[in-house]
């Protein structure tokens, strides 16, 4: 009567029992931000409508809009916004995702893959939220806007947020060996992408010696990319979504690979070292 009862689970049952785990996680990671998760929404759509009043005054003040794109100057800035928040938060939720060591991960069947899974799909989950909800409402009591590709400038914003997962599992496999560094470097590189992103103007105004200052970040190619399917009167020339898809997949490869490493030496008296 002490033995436990063990029972083989069919391919469709473990799918379910993941998909249960991923969704309860998704609930958790969102519920972090704020005990309830409307109001987590809410202060993201916000922080989001700052970031877009904030650069639309600058552009104004500093007389930038002759150099944005013919079209509707706020959907440019929402353009790049959007992505650059998706792509850093996605970053940041990987990172701050439960590592190998947490207690959370004594409780079978989570694992780090879930954990990580669910920070992920939560980020985008509230990201697309929020998108849809300022520009329905920007629709709707402003201004109507029109959009050249819709599903490929979507498509962007999956590169951007897949970009920030690969980014954050390399991140979070370093973190338990070098968790200064990691804390350091993030805030590093969401800083910088504040003007690396290229969310301030497009490819094909920059001369070629500021070109290769940029070039390097995917998260430039996917926001010019989306402003070329966004805008019917833009063709980017300098930028390829691409490139951003294969440094994702090669950053995505080499996180997996050192967080496996991470998770076979996980020690418990790493939770000291932070």
């Amino acid at each position: 009567m002490f033995q436990q009862s063990t029972f083989r689970q069919t391919g469709l049952g473990a799918a379910i029992t993941i998909a249960e785990l991923v969704y309860h996680s998704i609930v958790r990671s969102i519920r972090k931000t704020h005990g309830n998760a409307m109001m987590a929404i809410l202060m993201n759509m916000l922080q989001a409508a700052i970031f877009v009043i904030v650069f639309y005054v600058m552009f104004t003040v500093l007389g930038l809009r002759g150099a944005a794109l013919r079209g509707d100057f706020l959907l440019y800035i929402m353009s790049g916004v959007f992505l650059y928040m998706t792509h850093t938060k996605t970053m940041g939720a990987v990172v701050g995702s439960e590592g190998p060591a947490s207690p959370m991960m004594q409780h079978a069947p989570l694992n780090t893959i879930i954990v990580i899974a669910s920070a992920a799909l939560g980020t985008l989950y509230i990201q697309v939220l929020s998108l849809v909800v300022i520009l329905f409402l920007y629709h709707a009591a402003l201004t109507p806007i029109s959009i050249d590709q819709p599903i490929p400038a979507f498509g962007m914003l999956l590169i951007a947020w897949f970009t920030g997962v690969a980014v954050g599992i390399v991140l979070l496999a370093l973190k338990p060996w070098f968790p200064t560094f990691v804390k350091i470097f993030s805030t590093i590189y969401q800083r910088a992408n504040m003007i690396a992103s290229g969310k301030m103007f497009v490819a094909n105004t920059l001369p070629a010696f500021m070109l290769s200052l940029f070039d390097w970040n995917p998260l430039f190619h996917a926001i010019d990319q989306a402003r070329g399917f966004i805008f019917i009167n833009y063709v980017p020339r300098y930028s390829s979504y691409e490139y951003a898809i294969i440094v994702g997949l090669v950053l995505l490869m080499i996180g997996l690979m050192g967080e496996f490493y991470t998770r076979r030496n996980a020690s418990v008296s790493w939770g000291a070292r932070r």
